[in-house]
């Protein structure tokens, strides 16, 4: 199976703060493996950016801060995978039995080909990964992605393809508007 497509991503609440922001992309499927590249464009001085970590490690709650995310799920099944991407490096890939239970560290990854570039005004993430155990090269899948983009305000801004309820929900199954 063989897809491609581009994506922008919309804040949750058009604000001032974000009218320069610009968060674009393009996710691949080529048989198991994806491919996800993600642009954040304009004034990312703005933007609070975590610095490149070395060794870049799995961690936990990378959400907290500005973090590119990743949800797949097969159409008419519960459970779906969280990919979690900082501009640090850092990553985390969870596996949930449903909407927001069971929520567990896929232990099939043990590190993740995760690239982050940075250029005056543009932050770039590029992930080329498998697709999680019991996904199968033929399955059809669903994908929602997302951010996170923290402002060095304080101001949290919310990022999805589409927005389905009155709060920002990136678990929603609706907002998982992909189809690979």
């Amino acid at each position: 199976m063989h897809t491609d497509h581009c994506f922008a991503l919309q804040p949750f609440e058009s604000l001032p703060q974000l009218a320069d922001l610009v968060i674009t992309g393009e996710i691949s499927r080529r048989g198991q493996r994806l491919l996800l590249r993600y642009a954040l464009q304009g004034p990312l001085d703005t933007v609070l950016i975590a610095p490149p970590a070395e060794p870049p490690r799995r961690l936990d709650e990378l959400w907290q801060a500005t973090c590119f995310e990743l949800f797949l799920a097969c159409p008419g099944q519960e459970p779906y995978w969280e990919f979690n991407l900082s501009p640090a490096g850092h990553w985390n890939v969870y596996r949930l039995e449903g909407y927001r239970r069971g929520l567990a560290a896929e232990p099939a990854y043990a590190q993740l080909a995760l690239q982050v570039l940075r250029d005056p005004g543009e932050l770039r993430l590029l992930l080329e990964v498998d697709l999680p155990p019991g996904l199968g090269a033929d399955q059809p899948l669903e994908a929602a992605i997302t951010a996170v983009i923290q402002q060095r305000s304080g101001l949290v801004s919310y990022w999805a393809l589409a927005h389905g309820g009155s709060e920002p929900d990136f678990h929603r199954r609706d907002g998982f508007q992909l189809r690979l």
